[in-house]
Order: structure tokens, then C-alpha cells, then sequence
């Protein structure tokens, strides 16, 4: 067993915006992964560091020589190796030359019962030492959200490139980037540490930690969550830790200390989501409240230093607070003078898309969309009226103050100044419920007006960029269209609504045709919109544990009806397991292909021969009568159980039949007959897919 060392690999940075840091580190690791993986370097754990100025990997154990490689290589076959004179031919040289090996290397040996050439090849390890500083490019070829360069350098990177550490154990591994050389000489903390020389890997975290710079952010992590605590039991608070916004501040100090502030109680009377807001986006400051969930005028924050002159710290937070407040206090109130017919005439001049015109025209069509979408939902007369009244004014308070200073709160705003207007409560609500769901894991609308308005909104948006050709492609999705569609789906989902995708697509297509602003071929749109929604779908059958050919069973027969389609799959997993679903499938799946051939699929009972015939037809007819009703009642599992009472007919059928018959006729109104079963069949899945072990 070859000597192992410890690989580090540091690179320090101007400050990195703290939602790069972390991307950074894991894509590093990746690639050191991969790196070793590929030139056969073992090695043990791989461990990731980052703050805001540095991303770092330590691999222990890796080992100080390439793995030999020892293989057996095949050349040509013996028949055109070796001449009539035993000697080796010029197919044989060559591969030798090819391989770097010499005539003496060759050897004839017996494979599949031909005799080849064959030859053995060792290649001993290099030393790792001599192949590290290929790094250097694995570090070049990083790529991030957003990339700078700067000097007369052509390299982009996250953020100018201040020092690298590159050590494999005590040895400095030479490598430059941007006229940097790595060293062994790192920075600490840049107000309360000092420069530090590592001399071994193993001495890295703890040397850092000497000079104020914890490396780890779990470490980070846990010292703010345990000060926070204290602070608790101190001051009798509760304070509500936003995961995203912890993770955002672990990654924007290095070594963190907790403190706290307030603000004067007049304050309070802001809505609370427009303070915590305030103090959460422009601050960074979580918000404190009381055993019972209400908001305190004070705040806690999190420096990026020690404790000393804190109170000087939080005084001056305080004051940069006071006037945040100040100005949302000054919008919120000047909001409330806006008249919502004033609001939606700003909004004629407001563009939503080029293409698609403004946001006046935007909620024209959710007006239209949401009234037809009401209907096909069976929304009473009540709800359907609140729900015009909901759409009409969805969008008023886009050109609210506290909007424009706080985007994240539109719709949230809206339900306010929606309820100071004197609006009906259930509408004042749908104004809010219209943006649900806003991100993963959110909450759904609550009410039916808030779900058919979110659908309209959010179809709107989706089949309109569709329609004059944005589609999102890998990661690039600009309007979020992912998010959306998954939106509606979750909502059909909760709401039960038998509304399908296609009706839906109709909707805002038929729109979108009236104003002229269908930019591709209709057919072309309604294609992509459903592989768009199918993958959706496929994705949310993934996350509940469903096999990946129920999957494709399910929605290549049809994915239109939300609800159906989740409920056919669980049904379908509940039976693909058991012995004998094996021997149903293999009948269906004979009926489904010589199907394929059929000409049409209208049966003609008179041109019957066999009792075998008559037998399936009748056995399919009365079979076709049971489901209907398991069916409409989304009764799947039944229904699977009863298209398997076809199997015995199906199996006597091709026993007995010979369906490829000279007699057209015959042979036509056979192959209907298993088209006619075939489309029953597969119209709950597509059996086909379904894969046996």
C-alpha cells in the first residue's frame, strides 16, 4: 500500500456575494473528485471549506502514486496475425505499434473460440507530486452565476484572485492564476486577524480559527444558533430563524457574533410583513417577537467580528433602521390615498411583455381566462362574481410605493389596500392567494376564487411566452415558467378540480388567437405545453417513490386530468409487484401489437367465426360497462382489477384464432377487435413500458 498525504487547496478572493460562496466550494470538490478519480489517485475524504473570501478543499489520504494499470489487450484475429510462414503479419506489428509494445510482447490466445492475438500491457503509476499542478487548470475552468475579470487578465472568475494555498502534505505544489503563486500563506479575519503561514494541511482550520476565521460554515452555523438561544432565555424573546436568510449570513461572515437592537414601538403599526421585510432584505435582521407570535420593536443581527463595542454596532444598525422604517411607514401611508381605479389606469402604461403587451392587457385576458376556467370548475354564481372582481383589480397594487421598494410583497399589499378600500374579504384575499404558490413547499390558495385566478394568472403567463416562442431550455428560465406550471399543477391537485390541461391550454389559446398573438403554429404550442406539464407531472410521481416505467406508462396513455393521472399511477404501483401482473400485461401487450396493424375500429359481430371471438367481444363489452362507473369515481385500482378479468379471454382468443386470415373481412374485423380492446386497455396506461425483472 502506497504513503499517503493530505491535499489543500485554497483560493482567496475579493468578498463573493454570499449566494456564490457555497455553488463555489461544491463545484470544486467535484471536480478535485473527478480529477483524482480520472488519473487513478486514491484518496479518502473530501472535505469543502468556504467564507466569503475563500473556498477551500481538504482531501485526506490521498495517495502518493498513480495505480499501476495492468491489462490485456486484444488484437487481430490469427487468420490474418500470423502468414503461411509463421510470422507475424503487418496487422499484428501494427497493433503492437499502436499499443507501444514490440513484436516480443505478442501472444496467441483463444477467445469465443478464435484464436487472437493478444498482448499484456504495465504501465506503472507517476507520481502524484508531478501531476497536481494540473489543478491549476481544474481551477481555470470553474464557471459561476456571474463572472468577472480584471487587470490584463483573460481569465473569469467569481471574484479577483488575492492568494492561493496549494499544499500536498508539507510541499507547495506550484502553480500561478492571474500572476498569483501559490504559497502556503493564507489571510485571516480582515479587521481582527493577521496573515497565516500553514505549514500542513491538518494545521489549516485551527490556524485560521486562531486569526478570527471560522472555515466551516456548520461551525458558523451552530455559533449563531447558539448565541440566538441565549439571547432567548436572556430577554424572554422568541426569534423566528428564516433558514434562507441564515444561510445568506453564514456566508457573508467569518467569524460571526450575534447582537441586538430596537426600533420605537410606533412602528408596529406597519403591517408586519412590510417590517419584517424591510429589516429582512435590506438589513439582513431577524425579527423578534413574543411567546404569542407578535412582532417586538427590536431585532437581532449578526456582525461579522467579536464582541467588543456592540453596543456602539447596535446603535448604528439602529439608526440605519430607523430609516428604513421611516421610508415604509411614509410609502405605506401614502399608499393608502391611491384609489384603485386610478392604480389600474397607471396600469395601461405599464408593460408586462413586448410582445404581449401591458399589464392592462394582461388582466383582460385573466378576466376572460379565469371567468371560462370558474365554468368548467363549477364555481357557484357567488364565487364566480367575487372572482371577477378579484381579477379585475389583481394587479393594482404593482404600482403601489411599497411594491416598487419591495417586489417580494406584491399581492401581500394588494390584500391590504385592497381591505382598506372596503373590498369584499373573500376578494381581498384572492388578491393574495393569486401568487401562490410563490416557491417551493409554499401554501396553496385556500379559496376557490384565489385557485381559478392563480390557474388564469399563471396559464396566461405561460402560454403567452409559448405562444411567441419562449421556452425554457436547460436552466435558463427567465419567468419562471417552471414554477408556474408546477403551480397549477399543485393546485389542481389540492383542489381536486376535473378541469384537465387540455381545457385549460384551450382557454388561453382561444385568448391569446383573439388578440392575434399566437406567433407559432397552435398544434405546435399545444405539443410543447403538454410535454412542459408532463415533465412536471413526471417529476412530482418521482419525488412520491413511483418507478420510472409506471411513470412513462402513465403518461404516455394520458396526463391531461391531474388528479387521474397520480391516482392511476399509485393503483398501478400497487399491482406491478405481484406475480400474476406479469402474465396480464404480456396478454395485453399481444393484443396492443398486432392492434398496430388494424385498419379502423369498427366490429362487426356478424363476421364472427369462433366462439373464442364472440367470447372476448362479450367478455370486453361487460367488462367496458363495470369500469365506466369505477372510473368517473376514481376508482383505478378497481378498475385495474377488472381489466384483468379479461386475460382468460384474450389468452383462449390467440389459442384458437388465427387473426392473419385470408379472408379480409375476417382478418379486418379481427384486427378491429383488438384495436377496440387495445384502446380501452391503454388508455389507463401504456402497458408496454412496464418493465418485468
Amino acid at each position: 500500500m502506497s504513503a499517503t498525504r493530505t491535499l489543500l487547496l485554497e483560493i482567496g478572493t475579493e468578498e463573493m456575494p454570499a449566494r456564490f460562496v457555497a455553488g463555489a466550494c461544491e463545484q470544486l470538490k467535484d471536480k478535485i473528485e473527478k480529477w483524482l478519480s480520472t488519473n487513478r489517485i486514491t484518496y479518502g475524504a473530501v472535505v469543502g471549506y468556504e467564507t466569503p473570501r475563500r473556498f477551500t478543499v481538504m482531501v485526506t489520504d490521498v495517495s502518493e502514486a498513480q495505480a499501476d494499470i495492468n491489462e490485456e489487450l486484444r488484437g487481430p484475429a490469427k487468420k490474418i496475425a500470423i502468414d503461411e510462414n509463421g510470422e507475424w503479419t503487418k496487422a499484428a506489428l501494427g497493433f503492437a505499434r499502436g499499443k507501444g509494445l514490440s513484436p516480443e510482447d505478442l501472444y496467441m490466445q483463444e477467445a469465443g473460440g478464435v484464436e487472437y492475438v493478444f498482448a499484456r500491457k504495465h504501465q506503472a503509476g507517476g507520481a502524484t507530486a508531478e501531476l497536481l499542478p494540473q489543478l491549476q487548470d481544474v481551477i481555470a475552468g470553474l464557471s459561476f452565476p456571474k463572472n468577472m475579470r480584471w487587470g490584463a487578465y483573460d481569465l473569469k472568475f467569481v471574484r479577483p484572485i488575492r492568494w492561493m494555498i496549494a499544499l500536498f502534505g508539507e510541499d507547495i505544489i506550484p502553480m500561478e492564476l492571474t500572476g498569483i503563486k501559490t504559497g502556503r500563506q493564507t489571510e485571516g479575519h480582515r479587521f481582527l486577524g493577521k496573515p497565516v503561514t500553514i505549514e500542513t494541511p491538518e494545521q489549516y482550520v485551527s490556524a485560521l480559527a486562531e486569526q478570527y476565521v471560522l472555515v466551516d460554515p456548520e461551525e458558523r452555523k451552530e455559533r449563531i444558533l447558539r448565541q440566538m438561544k441565549e439571547l432567548e432565555v436572556e430577554k424572554g424573546w422568541v426569534i423566528p430563524v428564516d433558514e434562507d436568510l441564515l444561510d445568506e449570513v453564514i456566508h457573508l461572515v467569518e467569524y460571526p457574533t450575534v447582537l441586538s437592537g430596537s426600533f420605537e414601538e410606533e412602528y408596529l403599526h406597519i403591517p408586519r410583513q412590510v417590517l419584517v421585510t424591510s429589516m429582512r432584505e435590506h438589513q439582513r435582521y431577524f425579527p423578534v417577537e413574543n411567546a404569542s407570535g407578535e412582532l417586538l420593536p427590536h431585532f437581532v443581527t449578526v456582525r461579522n467580528g467579536d464582541a467588543r463595542s456592540l453596543d456602539v454596532v447596535a446603535k448604528g444598525n439602529e439608526k440605519v433602521l430607523r430609516a428604513r422604517l421611516s421610508d415604509a411607514r411614509f410609502f405605506y401611508e401614502e399608499d393608502q390615498k391611491m384609489k384603485i381605479d386610478d392604480a389600474l389606469a397607471r396600469l395601461e402604461n405599464v408593460v408586462f411583455h413586448e410582445e404581449l403587451g401591458t399589464i392592462g392587457d394582461k388582466i383582460r385576458r385573466i378576466q376572460d381566462g379565469a371567468a371560462q376556467i370558474a365554468a368548467k370548475a363549477g364555481l357557484s354564481a357567488s364565487e364566480t362574481d367575487k372572482l371577477a372582481r378579484a381579477a379585475a383589480i389583481s394587479k393594482f397594487d404593482l404600482v403601489s410605493q411599497m411594491v416598487y421598494e419591495f417586489p417580494e410583497l406584491q399581492g401581500i399589499m394588494g390584500e391590504r389596500y385592497a381591505r382598506l378600500a372596503g373590498e369584499d374579504e373573500t376578494v381581498a384575499q384572492a388578491i393574495f392567494e393569486h401568487y401562490l404558490p410563490r416557491f417551493a413547499g409554499d401554501i396553496l390558495p385556500q379559496t376557490n376564487e384565489g385557485a381559478v385566478l392563480s390557474m388564469a394568472d399563471k396559464l396566461d403567463t405561460i402560454v403567452g411566452c409559448f405562444a411567441i416562442g419562449i421556452v425554457p431550455t436547460g436552466s435558463q428560465d427567465p419567468y419562471a415558467l417552471r414554477r408556474q406550471a408546477s403551480g397549477i399543477v399543485q393546485i389542481l391537485l389540492d383542489k381536486k378540480l376535473v378541469v384537465s390541461l387540455s381545457d385549460l391550454f384551450a382557454v388561453a389559446l382561444d385568448i391569446l388567437a383573439s388578440k392575434s398573438l399566437l406567433k407559432r403554429d397552435r398544434a405546435e404550442i399545444e405539443r410543447d405545453l403538454h410535454d412542459f406539464f408532463a415533465l412536471r407531472l413526471k417529476n412530482m410521481l418521482q419525488e412520491q417513490g413511483v418507478r420510472y416505467d409506471v411513470i412513462d406508462a402513465i403518461l404516455t396513455a394520458n396526463a391531461s386530468r391531474v388528479t387521474e393521472t397520480l391516482a392511476r399511477a399509485a393503483a398501478l404501483m400497487d399491482d406491478v409487484e405481484k406475480d400474476a401482473f406479469k402474465g396480464i400485461v404480456e396478454s395485453f401487450n399481444r393484443v396492443n401489437n398486432l392492434a398496430q396493424k388494424a385498419a379502423g375500429s369498427n366490429v362487426n359481430v356478424d363476421l364472427f367465426e369462433t366462439d373464442a371471438e364472440r367470447n372476448m367481444w362479450n367478455s370486453f363489452q361487460s367488462i367496458e360497462e363495470k369500469t365506466a362507473p369505477m372510473l368517473a369515481g376514481g376508482q383505478f385500482a378497481d378498475v385495474l382489477a377488472t381489466m384483468a378479468e379479461l386475460k382468460p379471454a384474450i389468452d383462449a382468443f390467440f389459442d384458437q384464432v388465427m387473426v392473419m386470415v385470408d379472408n379480409e373481412a375476417v382478418k379486418q374485423n379481427r384486427l378491429a377487435l383488438l384495436a377496440t380492446i387495445a384502446a380501452f386497455v391503454f388508455g389507463f396506461a401504456d402497458f408496454s413500458k412496464i418493465v418485468f425483472a
